[in-house]
């Protein structure tokens, strides 16, 4: 069970209380805010491990809150909540530096999920970071960059958490759930399919014929290794 604080910032009660509880049920220590003050006094607090925050509060908006974080140099993981699901507002929430951006209505299931991988990143930043190379690709932990030939290849978040697991595992074959464990911790309810899509789209990106691949390769059966 986890230990991490989390605030929750959000006005809607209803939000509130299935939210909260299921967040205590995964074992976080949850603080709540239901307006956009109290919500930046709590995030401003020692020890807090992640901020989920509505955009739309009374007194203080989400995204200026994101904003005041930010600039006071806060580097903990923020997830926003917005039942505006324009482009616009994801683009501003990302540049602005939240993590993740997720629509309401949404899954609790898939929040938490998304809650779990954020905090493992921000736990990640801690570790000593490697780089690792096979063939004509380097994989830099510290920037997250992939390069290929030199030239940076452009992968998502979570294409890049796929391929780092595949190279911590050092050659083992890994299945297909127990990459869903490592990219989103335990409790998931992703899907085998989910990982093929990945790879999938990894061995177009990093491999010189993706339908004859040299180093993603598939263990028939059993799930995915990484071939130096």
């Amino acid at each position: 069970m986890s230990s991490a604080h989390v605030v929750l910032v959000e006005d809607d009660p209803s939000i509130v209380v299935g939210l909260r509880m299921n967040l205590e049920n995964e074992g976080y220590r949850v603080s709540v805010a239901e307006d956009g003050e109290d919500g930046l006094a709590l995030a401003r607090e020692q020890g807090v491990d992640l901020v989920i925050l509505d955009v739309m509060l009374p007194r203080v908006n989400g995204f200026e809150i994101l904003r005041l974080l930010r600039r006071e140099g806060r580097t903990m993981p923020i997830i926003m909540l917005s039942a505006r699901n324009s482009e616009i507002d994801k683009v501003m929430g990302l540049e602005l530096g939240a993590e993740d951006y997720v629509a309401k209505p949404f899954g609790l299931a898939e929040l938490l999920a998304r809650v779990r991988a954020a905090l493992r990143r921000a736990a990640m930043v801690s570790k000593p970071k490697e780089t690792h190379r096979f063939g004509d690709i380097e994989i830099d932990e510290g920037t997250r960059e992939v390069r290929r030939n030199g030239v940076n290849a452009e992968l998502t978040a979570t294409e890049f958490d796929v391929l780092l697991a595949l190279c911590e595992a050092r050659g083992r074959v890994l299945s297909r759930e127990q990459i869903l464990e490592k990219i989103y911790g335990p409790g998931h309810h992703g899907t085998a399919r989910t990982i093929d899509n990945f790879l999938m789209q990894l061995r177009n990106k990093l491999e010189a014929d993706p339908q004859a691949p040299r180093h993603l390769v598939t263990v028939r059966g059993v799930g995915y290794r990484l071939v130096p």
